[in-house]
């Protein structure tokens, strides 16, 4: 199938930013006051609130509010922590720079999500296990109470990577409010974006103020360090974004679950085609809309690249299997189902920037599609 010179790609992701929160951003620039100003406090306050949180922690990256998230729960040096192989890279690295451990568990193929089961076997077989860090993959929640449950039971301090989750919700609780803290990103491609920049929650105050502290050099006043900091601060001019931003989220999250909802009507006839499920009690905000494709996987994503439909592999290769992690003595690791997953899953465009048209075209082009040709 050859793309004419005139068919517009669709892409794989793409930001709204209203002409208000451009506004917002020229406004900040124009003030000179480039950080620690009205709007990053503002977006703390609006965006914790949304999420149910008492304290927010606004950071330059999803990358970073995680880090501190872990430092200021006390995952240290030798520490075990438990999470998912099939995320991306920066759950299990952010754990790594603790000097702690990542120990792998295996998903739940329906949901890519971490699987209990496979929880705790490896609780059972892994000594020392101190924390478990689940990841709210592509805008699908955990079952939050079955690891609200096994933390409790074994003592674990529970954390949250709701990085592609926001505004998700189990058993009508939104996600970031279960664990001890949890962090979010804001890159471009998320629900909610302030270019880059990411934001901790949590409902413990001393955490909180930690937090705080660390991503301000450690400071407590000016140049008086109580803490061996970083800058991991926000910009004003992100935080300017984010606010705007925030007051779309619930409707462009609903478009979202729009769009996935007709791509699972029209395609759900295609017998080499797994949808995405949404389990009962979970609200799936679609950060990614991700198929699984057994055996044709890279065939379907050239198909939909010649007819100018942007696709991508969320992710091609569990972390485990990375070389970091080979040289790290990971190599005896298996996971099956989220090595399975790297090799089968495609995530099609679900953006609420999605024409009727452009939809229409993508299921078309999807049900064109012949696996056995």
């Amino acid at each position: 199938m050859m793309r004419t010179t005139s068919q517009q790609v669709i892409p794989i992701a793409k930001p709204l930013i209203s002409d208000d929160e451009k506004r917002r951003v020229l406004d900040v620039l124009d003030s000179g006051r480039l950080v620690a100003g009205r709007w990053v406090a503002e977006f703390e306050r609006g965006f914790s609130a949304y999420i149910g949180a008492a304290h927010g922690i606004a950071t330059s990256s999803g990358t970073t509010a995680l880090a501190v998230a872990l430092e200021v729960a006390g995952i240290g040096a030798g520490a075990r922590v438990i999470t998912t192989p099939f995320s991306f890279g920066a759950t299990a690295n952010t754990i790594l720079h603790r000097g702690a451990y990542p120990v792998f568990a295996d998903i739940d193929p329906r949901t890519y999500n971490l699987d209990p089961g496979a929880v705790a076997d490896v609780l059972d077989r892994t000594p020392g296990v101190t924390a478990l860090l689940l990841v709210h993959l592509y805008g699908l929640p955990c079952p939050m109470d079955a690891f609200e449950g096994l933390a409790r039971a074994r003592g674990l301090v529970l954390l949250e990577d709701a990085a592609q989750a926001h505004g998700a919700t189990f058993a009508g609780r939104r996600v970031g409010t279960f664990g001890m803290a949890a962090a979010f990103s804001f890159y471009p491609s998320k629900n909610l974006t302030t270019g880059e920049g990411g934001m901790i929650v949590t409902n413990d105050p001393h955490l909180a103020e930690s937090a705080r502290v660390l991503v301000n050099g450690g400071q407590t006043d000016q140049y008086v360090y109580e803490a061996a900091g970083y800058n991991y601060r926000m910009t004003e001019m992100a935080a300017a974004l984010g606010v705007g931003q925030l007051t779309h989220l619930d409707e462009r999250n609903a478009r979202r679950r729009r769009n996935a909802a007709r791509f699972s009507e029209e395609l759900a006839d295609l017998d080499w085609l797994v949808l995405p499920e949404e389990p009962r009690g979970c609200l799936h905000v679609y950060h990614q809309y991700t198929v699984r494709v057994p055996g044709v996987r890279d065939r379907l994503r050239q198909y939909l690249e010649a007819a100018g439909i942007g696709s991508r592999v969320y992710y091609p290769f569990p972390i485990h299997r990375t070389p970091a992690y080979q040289r790290r003595g990971y190599q005896e690791v298996r996971c099956p189902e989220a090595e399975r997953a790297a090799n089968e899953v495609l995530s099609i465009p679900v953006h609420p920037a999605l024409t009727e048209g452009e939809i229409d075209r993508i299921i078309q082009v999807m049900r064109r599609f012949d696996p056995r040709a």
